[in-house]
């Protein structure tokens, strides 16, 4: 016999268990792939079928001039909303529905949503339609089971996080879908185990490094300046002085792998002179220009003009070393460190969820890397919204990826927990 309420939502969830298993695969079996972003319309219309038969209210919403928007790669997300009738606040969960491409290295069909050896195996079942599909069956159960009596739970499946999520978060942010008192409450089902609430993640700074030398005959390379050895000497100096100084800034966020928990700097790529010719011979050139990307994750105890005028000061050092180095830096994309407080509403109540779910502790992380918890901070100005869902991290974007099934139903019945809390449904 179940003694309470909350008993009877967790037995709810755990009676569908095939069925977040086989709503995982079908997921998967749409091959929603970004870039170039395919098969965004079928994902939200097979969203739209199955939530509209729990009267969920579907809005359709294209982010009309956002990158990469057109109308044959539309950015197409949706907006789902069930009233309780009362009033009351707003729990949201959202869920990006595009996924990277399968790559080679699979032995299962990266499309087939196969379920096997108690695993849903497929791009996209661990980042993130795992996620997703845990989402909906833990919002359905609380509607089945009568336990939404306030307020409102909405779901959303947005466009475009894998390449920075502007056709999707960014955009319905700026338009006040993720801000208060239209919603209060934002859980992102990214997979970061299912112990794990992540409370946000480092800040980033992309930028373009140019270099320009002057060019001359190869065979008389004293007549010119290589863009390359000025670039060489750019790099030996990040080496030599940036490298070492990074390694030992750690930050008090619980960044996880441990290795990210210190300032990083990679560099995106690099790109010099002429390329060779169609003869497979390469031009008797200097190269007058040399080109790399860089990649710089800092902590939210960096300022961001700090680490940029960081790399500035360490370029006028080169330059007094090598006279005459001409350089351009632009930026690309910046954002800024970005951390929930870890006794906000929605982390208490995944906490507490987490404890009577798996027997154990909740483990409070932040990502190495950022996702669309940005947008709705900085656009939506909602700063009770974290990220908890199924799945391994390790397996998002790789060969066989796959999601465990009682990760599945066990991440449902914390998001059910927790949304009931959140709504005052349950103790």
């Amino acid at each position: 016999m179940l003694d309470t309420v909350a008993d009877r939502l967790l037995a709810a969830v755990a009676d569908r268990r095939d069925e977040v298993a086989r709503l995982t695969a079908a997921l998967v079996r749409i091959p929603s792939v970004n870039p170039p972003g395919e098969a965004y319309a079928e994902c939200c219309e097979a969203l739209a079928l199955r939530l509209g038969k729990r009267r969920f209210r579907c809005e359709y919403l294209r982010a009309e001039g956002s990158p990469g928007d057109s109308d044959a790669h539309p950015r197409l997300n949706i907006f789902c909303r069930h009233e309780s009738g009362r009033p009351g606040p707003t729990v949201h969960f959202n869920s990006h529905i595009d996924v990277v491409a399968a790559g080679a290295g699979w032995t299962v069909e990266p499309f087939g949503g196969e379920i096997r050896d108690g695993k849903v195996w497929g791009r996209g079942t661990a980042d993130m339609k795992g996620g997703l599909a845990a989402s909906i069956v833990a919002a359905e159960a609380m509607i089945d089971e009568g336990l939404l009596s306030a307020g409102a739970v909405e779901i959303s499946g947005t466009a475009d996080e894998e390449t920075g999520g502007y056709g999707g978060v960014a955009w319905l942010a700026q338009r006040g879908y993720f801000s208060p008192p239209r919603v209060n409450h934002v859980i992102i089902p990214e997979p970061l185990n299912k112990d794990c609430i992540c409370l946000g993640h480092r800040g980033v700074w992309w930028a373009t490094l140019e270099l320009r030398g002057r060019i001359a005959h190869g065979s008389m390379p004293f007549l010119g300046r290589s863009a390359i050895r000025d670039m060489a000497a750019v790099l030996d100096r990040v080496e030599r002085d940036l490298y070492p100084r990074l390694a030992v800034r750690r930050t008090a966020m619980p960044v996880i792998p441990e290795g990210a928990r210190a300032s990083t700097l990679n560099w995106n790529s690099l790109h010099g002179g002429e390329a060779e010719l169609a003869s497979g011979y390469p031009s008797a050139l200097v190269a007058d220009r040399c080109r790399a990307v860089l990649d710089r994750r800092f902590l939210v105890e960096e300022r961001l003009e700090d680490v940029r005028g960081e790399f500035v000061a360490l370029l006028e050092a080169v330059r007094r070393e090598r006279p005459g180095l001409d350089y351009s830096l632009a930026d690309i994309w910046a954002v800024d460190p970005t951390m929930t407080a870890p006794d906000a509403p929605v982390v208490r109540a995944l906490d507490g969820a987490i404890a009577r779910v798996l027997g154990a502790p909740s483990r409070h992380v932040a990502s190495p890397g950022t996702y669309d918890q940005k947008h709705i901070a900085r656009f939506g100005h909602l700063h009770d919204c974290v990220a908890y869902g199924p799945g391994r991290l390790e397996l998002a974007h790789q060969p066989d990826e796959h999601v465990a099934v009682d990760d599945l139903v066990q991440s449902a019945q914390v998001m059910a927990l927790a949304a009931g809390r959140l709504l005052g449904t349950l103790a």
